[in-house]
């Protein structure tokens, strides 16, 4: 196996579960938020984490950046375990996270340079060529330098996102983890924005794992996909195969789920209740769907 086909990251039958609050402060029980996921990224590709909210996709990309401690399981990054130096900056330079809402990640009293520049002055990049960096970052983003000195209330919100993705690469990470990038932008600005992720990505032989709910951004950007339900994953492969032949019928359902055109055909798609311990059929999802088509009222002509 050649450098290109090996991973740089494999995540091995990891587990987080969270503590269930009781009376009097109490402890009533544990939640497993993810339940033994395994997978891996190779170097240079994008491994999509698809599914809804509440599946476990976030709490697998915060225990890959040390947000998280694992109850179980192990990262392996380059074939090292780093299970137990996640969180540490000796980590922090080779994996970087952009997050869903770049609003709320930027810090409101700092300019945008002095954004980038916290994770240069955490590695000790030197004072006198941080300002060149920045320029250079700024510049890799499709933003003008002169950006540096505002603040985030003056950028829209792509702007800002195009800066979180700056300053996730101002230590020039192996890994990206990209939490939702695009969910809270319009959607002719998701375009841009992932056009400019699979840029730096063949620019910067960068590797990504992209975590999102939107299948169709999905399809288009990522090599392998994994559909968690559950804290599981039920379903993973090279994305034109999961797309096209899903195997799972929770695959199918997500697939299904991708908003229309046709205002009718959406009113039609059924809800599905999640019922803990089942997932949901193909043959559920067609039942519910004639239910609905039974009750509706016809339209007056």
């Amino acid at each position: 196996m050649n450098a290109r086909q090996s991973p740089l990251l494999e995540v091995v039958d990891l587990v987080k579960t969270f503590p269930i609050a009781g009376a009097f402060g109490g402890r009533a029980g544990e939640m497993t938020a993810v339940d033994h996921v395994s997978f891996s990224i190779r170097r240079g590709g994008v491994y999509g984490l698809a599914g809804e909210s509440g599946s476990g996709k976030s709490t697998i990309a915060r225990m890959i950046m040390g947000l998280f401690q694992p109850t179980g399981g192990d990262v392996l990054l380059s074939g090292a375990n780093i299970t137990g130096t996640l969180g540490t900056r000796a980590h922090s330079r080779q994996v970087q996270m952009v997050f869903q809402n770049p609003g709320s990640s930027l810090n409101p009293r700092r300019t945008i340079g002095q954004s980038i520049a916290v994770p240069l002055e955490a590695h000790g990049h030197p004072r006198a060529d941080r300002r060149r960096r920045i320029s250079e970052l700024l510049d890799m983003v499709q933003l003008p330098a002169s950006f540096a000195d505002r603040y985030p209330h003056e950028l829209s919100g792509g702007q800002k996102q195009r800066v979180a993705i700056a300053r996730a690469l101002a230590v020039a990470p192996q890994l990206v983890v990209l939490d939702e990038p695009t969910s809270a932008l319009d959607v002719s600005v998701q375009a841009r924005v992932i056009e400019l992720l699979t840029s730096l990505g063949r620019q910067l032989d960068l590797t990504y794992l992209f975590i999102s709910h939107d299948l169709s951004l999905m399809r288009n950007f990522a090599d392998e996909v994994g559909v968690l339900y559950r804290g599981r994953i039920v379903e993973s492969g090279p994305t034109a195969r999961v797309f096209e032949q899903p195997e799972h019928d929770y695959t199918r359902l997500l697939i299904a789920s991708v908003p229309v055109i046709s205002a009718e055909e959406e009113a039609l798609r059924p809800t599905i209740p999640l019922i803990d311990g089942e997932i949901p059929t193909a043959e559920k999802l067609l039942a519910l769907r004639e239910s609905q088509r039974a009750t509706e009222v016809p339209k007056r002509t």
